[in-house]
Parts: C-alpha cells; sequence; structure tokens
C-alpha cells in the first residue's frame, strides 16, 4: 500500500509551532529585541528561546505562505521582534533558512521509530521508507527547503537519521538479505524517498495517483534487498556482506587484523 497520508497531522503540529510562536511573543516584551536574564544563564536561555520563537515564526510563514513570505521583516513581526535581531541571531536570511531546514531534519527525526530487533526486516524497510515519504507529502515547503541545498546533509538532525537508515541496513546485511553495498543501499533508499516526494509535489494533483509511490517502493526494495537471505546461496558476495555487518560485534581479533579482514570482505563483497 501507499504511505499513509498524515497532511492532518502536518496541519496540526503547524497550528501548534504557530500558537506556541504566539504564546512566547505575548510573554515577551514587545519593545526589547532580546531577552535577557539577571544573570549569564539566564541570558543565553532567554536568547535560546527568542532563537526558537524565531524559527517556529519562519516554519509557520513557510506552511502557509512559502518562501517567499519568509523574510526578515515579516518573521521579525511574527516573533514580535525589531528586524535587527534577526541579523543578531542567524547573520542573514540564508542563516535563518539553515535554522529552519535544521529543525526540519530534528522535527523529522523525532518522528522516526526505531526497532532494534524487528520480526521482518523487509517491512521495517518499508516502514521507514513510508515515514521518509509521508512527512515530505506533509510538510511540502519546509522539505523542498531542507533538500534544496546539498551543503544541508551536514546537519548533524541529518546525520543522526541516516544514522538510523543506516542500522536499518546492517541489520539487513547481517541477516543476509542486503543486495548491494551498505553506502550504496543507503544512497539508493534516501534517493527514492526524496525523489516521490519531489515528483509527486511536482505533479498537479489530478495527476498524483499512488502507485506512483507504492512502485517506486517497491522497486526500491527489489534493488537493495535479497527475497531470501543470500547467505543459503552459492558464493560468498551474501556471506561477506552478512559478516562484515557483525564483524565490529566481535573482540577476539585486533584492530589490525579487522582492518586486513574488512579489506577481504569488501573485495569479495563487490563480487557479487
Amino acid at each position: 500500500m501507499p504511505p499513509r497520508s498524515r497532511a492532518r497531522d502536518g496541519a496540526a503540529a503547524a497550528a501548534a509551532a504557530a500558537a506556541a510562536a504566539a504564546a512566547a511573543a505575548a510573554d515577551s516584551d514587545s519593545g526589547s529585541d532580546l531577552e535577557s536574564g539577571s544573570g549569564s544563564g539566564s541570558a543565553v536561555v532567554g536568547r535560546e528561546r527568542t532563537r526558537q520563537r524565531v524559527i517556529e515564526a519562519a516554519a509557520d510563514l513557510l506552511a502557509r505562505e512559502g518562501r517567499d513570505a519568509v523574510t526578515t521583516r515579516a518573521v521579525a513581526l511574527a516573533a514580535g521582534l525589531q528586524p535587527p535581531a534577526i541579523y543578531r541571531l542567524f547573520g542573514d536570511k540564508e542563516g535563518l533558512l539553515e535554522a529552519v531546514a535544521e529543525h526540519g531534519f530534528a522535527t523529522f527525526l523525532a518522528a522516526k521509530r526505531v526497532d532494534p530487533d524487528p520480526q521482518d526486516l523487509i517491512e521495517d524497510l518499508r516502514a521507514g521508507w513510508d515515514l521518509a515519504v509521508e512527512f515530505g507529502l506533509a510538510n511540502p515547503a519546509l522539505y523542498t527547503l531542507m533538500y534544496s541545498e546539498p551543503t544541508r546533509v551536514a546537519s548533524p538532525a541529518f546525520k543522526a537519521g541516516m544514522e538510523i537508515l543506516m542500522g536499518r541496513i546492517r541489520r539487513l546485511a547481517a541477516g543476509g538479505r542486503l543486495r548491494v553495498d551498505e553506502e550504496l543501499a543507503a544512497t539508493l533508499i534516501h534517493a527514492t524517498a526524496r525523489g516521490a516526494v519531489l515528483t509527486w509535489l511536482s505533479l498537479p494533483e489530478d495527476r498524483r495517483n499512488p502507485a506512483l509511490l507504492t512502485i517506486l517502493r517497491e522497486s526500491m526494495v527489489a534493488a537493495v534487498t535479497n527475497e531470501e537471505p543470500a547467505v543459503q546461496d552459492a558464493g560468498p558476495a551474501g556471506a561477506a556482506r552478512a559478516l562484515r555487518a557483525t564483524l565490529p560485534e566481535q573482540t577476539i581479533l585486533s584492530g589490525a587484523e579487522q582492518h586486513l579482514l574488512r579489506e577481504w570482505l569488501d573485495r569479495l563483497a563487490s563480487d557479487g
């Protein structure tokens, strides 16, 4: 089945963010650019609170009116600040957009569910892919901002999310279900999810066929995984991938021996 729509969840999240921004703005001194406290610790907390308020105001504008609406003046007004405060907090508009994108990655990361020992490795892969696509469809403007610049892969939250994906891939490899190299698998999974979202959003509503998402997902599954554990097949490639995935867990070999064995396993796995 195609990913389940979470548009209502996305709308609720946007409304909650807007409410939080409005409440924070109401609590602040409208005549002051930045919150401050009596001590340095309070000042830092106040600055972070103000920074978060600005990010949420910008994210709300982005969701409601699109990227062009996210101007420093409009964001400052929505956050209850003067425009110069935006520059002091983020440097410039691009710095603000970077912070909003990081906020998006962090929001998506918080929505991820990690099962360290799933009953069905392939269904676990499908569920992770579906969640990524659902997030993009529910937050189109934010998702487009998150992936509009290649440099955003340096985002800490993006890297944490990729580690979750790599965990899924390592479990597939350890179970003999991985058809390709781990890094290539991660690229394929991420590229198909991103492509599915951006293609869907580019289509007129009357041409958005849910079969597109299902076919893209199943094509990814077929390209990345084996129907049966590869270790049951003749040939060393599948067994090499499975052994390579579990190698960091053993302590018998020395560091030099592990390095040499990993080099051998890389060669064997690439022959598959």
